[in-house]
């Protein structure tokens, strides 16, 4: 059940208006999000796909959790708390698109079992579009890396 103005914890955002308003409306919280990303990462790590790409990157998980607590905050919750550049810590990946549904899939099951069900819609719809756009960008890295130097 989302929580309503009164019983919201505070939570440092950059546009606290529209936090509240999300969090309202979704029933998505720090205290959500935090379980959303130990859960998900739980099982990323059990995972005989995507478990040895994480471990071979990974060796302290903790402040990994934190940063992505951060990031999902700043994604779904539009509290600016995430300071980062993804896009360049996953281009050069060894993925490919069936490594993102894998992903997707374990994102999904979790934020079905965590959130309600307005905010697993509300982070799903994310998840999806990161997805696109990370495994867009480790393609776009591969392709670079193919282009023979000329000079």
């Amino acid at each position: 059940m989302p929580q309503t103005h009164t019983s919201l914890p505070p939570i440092r955002s950059a546009r606290p208006a529209m936090t509240l308003e999300m969090m309202e409306r979704t029933g998505l919280s720090n205290a959500v999000l935090t379980d959303l990303v130990h859960g998900f990462y739980g099982k990323i790590r059990l995972d005989p796909v995507l478990g040895p790409i994480f471990a071979d990157r990974i060796s302290d998980w903790e402040p990994h959790l934190e940063k992505m607590v951060d990031f999902w905050s700043s994604v779904a919750l539009m509290t600016g708390r995430y300071r980062g550049a993804p896009v360049p810590k996953h281009a050069g990946l060894p993925v490919t698109w069936e490594h993102f549904a894998r992903w997707l899939d374990l994102f999904r099951e979790t934020a079905n079992e965590i959130c309600t069900a307005e905010g697993a819609a509300h982070v799903i719809e994310r998840a999806e579009r990161i997805a696109r756009s990370l495994h867009m960008a480790s393609q776009d890295a591969r392709q670079d890396e193919a282009v023979p130097n000329l000079s």
